[in-house]
Order: C-alpha cells, then structure tokens, then sequence
C-alpha cells in the first residue's frame, strides 16, 4: 500500500516550534537531539520511515538489510548523502512525491532542516497506525544526536552533569579552608549566587531568539502568500478592466468585490502623481 502523501505551504496554523519539534523526534526515537541543524543526517527519517512502513521497504535482497547501512552517528557529509539516498529510495518505493532536498539539507542550516523537519511532521501524522517500535532496538542501541551519552558523541548533557558536583566540590573546599584565614567571611557564596542567575538569563535569550526566529518565518511566509493572491487578483482587474464589453454585469460585479471595503478599513490616502479617483472628476 503506498504512502499518504500530504502537501503544505511554509505557514500553517498548527505547526510546531522548534523545541516541541525536537520533543516529538527525541521521544519517539529515543534520541538526543539538541539541535535542528542535527537532523542532517538523514538517519531520523530514515528511522522514521522504518517505523511508518515496518517490514515493507528496508529488504533490498534476500540478505541485504537496508536499515544496517544507516549511519546513525556520523559527522561526514558523504555519510549524510548516502542516508538520505535510503530516504530517496523509501519514498521512491512508497510512492511519495516529495522531493528530497539534499544538496540544502546536509550543509546543516537551520531553515532548510526546519522547514523539511515541518513538512516530515504531517507526512508522519497522515501515516502513522500507533503500533509499537522499539526505535533504539531497532538501531542496536546506536545513540543519535550530541545530547548522547556515547563517546563518540558531542556529550554536552555529560558536561553539564559534572559541572554541578565539581562546583560544589570547590565551594565545599573554600568553606572548609577560609575560616582559617577569615572566618567572617564568604566569598564563596557570594561568587556562585550570581551563576544560577546568568544561566537563566542566558535560557531567556535563547528562547526569545527562538520565539523571534519563529516569528520572522511566520512572517516571511505570510508575505509570500500575500504577494501571490494579490498578483492573482491584480490579473483579474486588468482582465476586466481591458474587457470590450464594459456592460457585462458579471464584469461589474466581479469589480465590485475586488473594490470593496470593509468597516474600519479605508483605502490608503492618495500621493502627488496619482490619478484621482472618479467621484471627485465627477464634482469638478
């Protein structure tokens, strides 16, 4: 049975920001991302494909196990390439038309991902049953994503794990020596009151960063749409406007909608050089 294809404009009302994105990819791969860029590898979807179509796409040959030449921890582009071929070769077999952009994709930028990641989204939703898949078993417990334990990996959460005990180590030894020099005081406190703060600070940015990203591709693509029906409506005012018949009543009410206006709104105030309106050559 072939795939649920699904189409979808850059700007929709239910899409997902970048942070729940990741949730969705992390909890139902059981991964760690911490980044969109991350995904360009491939290896998610190819997974993703895994888990949508179990049994039906991964067997090339009789002992040829596609899902095996995934490479699910990889920092080489040509590594990237060859998943994303699996994922050509997925969609080719499952019949779905969306083409895959590969050469955007693995430079690893955010927008490229993100808006691909968007369209995967409801590609998924459309095909989903809800059966159980076991994503890191399916893998051999491969680790994906920097936010990983593995060694091989970026190990940014191990980072932050130590940093706390070894900070406390430190502040526990300054306790101890200091009153030997000066009892009354607590410089130790004092310095580290201010981390906690500055962290915060830091994840407040980052998050309005990303609310304001969000926003900015909201907006671009609100005015990509608005520039392609006001040059569809801009085309059936010419249309009519060259029209012979000028007497046709379908014509005049076709104009009569595109002129009208609604409570509240006027129509911007005209600038030197514009031609004025009829009403007022009629009162001259």
């Amino acid at each position: 049975m072939a795939a649920v294809n699904v189409y979808s404009t850059n700007v929709t009302t239910d899409n997902l920001s970048r942070h729940d994105m990741l949730a969705w990819v992390n909890d139902c791969l059981a991964s760690n991302f911490t980044k969109i860029e991350e995904l360009c590898t491939g290896a998610a979807y190819c997974q993703f494909m895994d888990m949508l179509f179990p049994g039906k796409l991964w067997r090339l040959s009789e002992s040829t196990v596609v899902v095996k030449r995934i490479k699910f921890k990889t920092n080489l582009e040509h590594e990237y390439i060859q998943n994303f071929k699996i994922l050509q070769a997925a969609f080719k077999k499952m019949g779905v038309d969306k083409i895959v952009p590969v050469d955007k994709l693995v430079k690893g930028r955010f927008q490229d991902n993100f808006e691909f990641l968007q369209w995967f989204k409801k590609f998924f939703d459309a095909n989903c049953t809800g059966a159980h898949y076991d994503a890191l078993g399916a893998r051999g417990g491969e680790q994906m994503g920097s936010g990983g334990s593995s060694p091989r990996g970026g190990g940014q959460i191990a980072k932050r794990t130590y940093s706390v005990p070894s900070t406390g180590a430190a502040t526990r030894t300054i306790k101890q020596t200091v009153p030997k020099i000066q009892p009354a005081s607590r410089p130790a406190p004092n310095r580290n009151q201010g981390v906690p703060s500055q962290r915060a600070d830091a994840g407040k940015v980052e998050e309005l960063s990303t609310q304001l990203l969000d926003l900015k591709l909201t907006v671009d693509g609100l005015e990509k749409e608005r520039d392609f029906y006001f040059g569809k409506l801009r085309d059936i005012e010419v249309m009519c406007q060259e029209s012979d018949n000028e007497q046709n009543p379908i014509i005049q009410k076709i104009l009569d909608i595109l002129y009208a206006t609604e409570d509240g709104f006027a129509p911007p105030e005209e600038v030197d050089g514009d031609v004025p309106p009829p009403n007022e050559e009629e009162e001259y």
